[in-house]
């Protein structure tokens, strides 16, 4: 399947075809389907705490600095995770970048709590694998107004 993008360059038109087939569509598809379903899930869980305790991931920096429990303080991460998890199932190519930098605040949190440096680590190639979604959905996320 494909579908032609008019371009302007300079004072050139031009038109961009776009394959949504093969290895490159496959990965954005599966990109997408991660990065909406793993935040709805992850911040559902949230406010249930069914997979792990996720209070413990809140470094002692952000709870010194959070007006809430630490409880509360998650809860509104899962919110903000669903919320995210949303924007990239409709629009993906800002909830990509969205989710990165979601990510990357991740990351810096989990740096701050001595023994998580493992799942940072993991966080950071989570994110540098939004970014490529991103640039994925750049490409073949079709425009809303087609």
């Amino acid at each position: 399947m494909a579908y032609t993008i008019p371009q302007m360059s300079g004072t050139t038109r031009t038109t961009v075809t776009v394959v949504r087939s093969g290895p490159a569509y496959g990965a954005y598809q599966i990109l997408h389907v991660a990065f909406t379903i793993a935040p709805i899930v992850a911040g559902i869980d949230k406010f249930f705490h069914y997979l792990t305790n996720w209070d413990k991931y809140l470094s002692a920096t952000y709870e010194s600095v959070s007006p809430l429990t630490v409880h509360s303080t998650m809860m509104g991460v899962g919110a903000v995770e669903i919320v995210a998890g949303l924007i990239v199932a409709f629009w993906p190519r800002v909830g990509a970048y969205l989710v990165a930098i979601w990510l990357l605040a991740i990351v810096v949190n989990l740096i701050l709590i001595p023994g998580y440096f493992d799942i940072a680590l993991r966080d950071l190639g989570l994110c540098l694998a939004a970014i490529a979604f991103g640039r994925l959905a750049d490409q073949f996320h079709r425009p809303a107004y087609r």
